[in-house]
């Protein structure tokens, strides 16, 4: 191994407290011989955090970053993303991809407050995280030195990783010390797992995996009627209650985990040009969407509603490759940002094993005009001759052709 020393003085690193991040951070005092900064995101994970602050005392870290980033997660990136309606292929409502700009962000910005000369993550070199995580700092930070262990150390199994550990007294609880059968990563958006036993994308997930949803079968047998108020895009509240960004999330999660909504089993591409199977838990999410295209379809015009849905497949793109920060990612959020202007108003939804469902919708700024679309007397509103000149003006080419290819048949 090449001696690092002197290369850094001090970085910092995203840590979990796991094993990976553990063995990481002792290698980077090890092998940069370097000062490592922890930090650790509350990004509502559900997981006790003290453990980490406690792990990095004992390995000698004096600088111990844990902030509880949960309003800033879904107020600036969740419910961004979700006023564009966002789905990566169609299905994956990206709740691991937008998690990693919030941390590379407060990452790079811990950096700058305690003058530290590179920032290290502990994503592997096959995945996606490290392209969102480096693409992140470079963005905000373009000279900043990065260090990412999986392409750089020989540490290439858990067991190598536990011997590391074993060597340098990193103490490694118990349970985890066998291989685990998945692996698993958590945020008030979603739970995702993949590896291991989801490797065989035919083989049914089995039902251990899942950890924030009811099995859809074992769910209530009574549908559950809930109400969504949504302004200019973004929800407010749930059943007339007002929450803040988090609480609202968490609410709706709630209520999926119950009714057994929000499950998905993807196979994907990666950015990096494989495909991988995982599968994914996303309760609130799965609600929060439905509720909002149930909104948009009576406040937002044809035309503007169908421009967003051609966009929100290239925005999906950008957030899942890891372009938050990219000038096309904020183009696109400016004209999604501008169409939300009259999304406001409230949603009523059905959750029943599995499902969501819209059941109504009202606003007061609805563009749904009941004189104009009654198969009752309109009293004038709408005067149906019109649609004899329509009609016949959108036919025009199609006679043309059709006139062509009778002459070229005749010959």
């Amino acid at each position: 191994m090449a001696d690092r020393k002197g290369e850094v003085r001090k970085v910092v690193l995203a840590f979990s407290g796991g094993l990976d991040t553990s063995v990481i951070l002792k290698w980077l005092q090890t092998s940069y011989g370097c000062e490592v900064v922890t930090f650790t995101a509350d990004l509502g994970q559900g997981e006790e955090l003290e453990p980490a602050r406690k792990k990095a005392e004992l390995m000698g870290v004096r600088e111990i970053f844990i902030e509880d980033l949960r309003e800033e997660f879904v107020r600036d990136f969740v419910m961004p993303m979700m006023r564009a309606n966002a789905l990566y292929e169609g299905q994956y409502l990206l709740g691991t991809s937008i998690a990693r700009p919030l941390i590379a962000k407060r990452q790079i910005e811990i950096a700058r407050m305690v003058g530290a000369d590179a920032v290290a993550h502990g994503a592997t070199g096959k995945g996606n995280d490290q392209v969102r995580f480096e693409l992140g700092y470079y963005a905000l930070e373009p000279g900043i030195r990065i260090i990412a262990p999986w392409r750089e150390w020989e540490l290439t199994s858990r067991e190598a990783l536990i011997a590391f550990a074993e060597a340098h007294q990193i103490p490694i609880p118990k349970d985890k010390r066998g291989e685990a059968p998945f692996s698993t990563d958590a945020n008030l958006l979603h739970t995702s797992s993949e590896g291991k036993v989801l490797e065989d994308p035919w083989e049914e997930v089995p039902p251990y995996v899942y950890s924030r949803t009811a099995n859809p079968e074992d769910a209530p047998d009574a549908p559950e009627t809930i109400t969504i108020d949504f302004e200019r895009g973004d929800p407010v509240a749930v059943n007339g209650e007002g929450l803040s960004p988090a609480a609202l999330l968490a609410r709706l999660n709630d209520l999926g985990r119950i009714h057994g909504i929000g499950r998905l089993d993807l196979v994907e591409n990666r950015f990096v040009g494989m495909k991988s199977r995982g599968m994914y838990e996303t309760p609130g999410g799965t609600i929060w969407h439905a509720a909002h295209r149930g909104i948009e379809s009576i406040t937002l015009d044809r035309g503007a509603a169908h421009l967003k849905d051609e966009l929100m497949p290239r925005y999906a793109e950008l957030v899942y490759n890891g372009f938050w920060f990219s000038p096309e990612r904020e183009m696109l959020q400016a004209a999604i940002d501008h169409s939300q202007a009259h999304v406001t108003g409230t949603v009523r939804c059905r959750l029943y094993k599995g499902s969501v469902t819209v059941t109504g919708r009202k606003s007061p700024h609805s563009l749904y005009s009941l004189r104009h679309v009654t198969f009752e007397d309109d009293a004038g509103a709408y005067d149906q001759k019109d649609a004899e000149g329509f009609i016949r003006l959108n036919a025009l080419r199609l006679r043309l052709l059709a006139e062509r290819a009778r002459r070229l048949a005749e010959g």
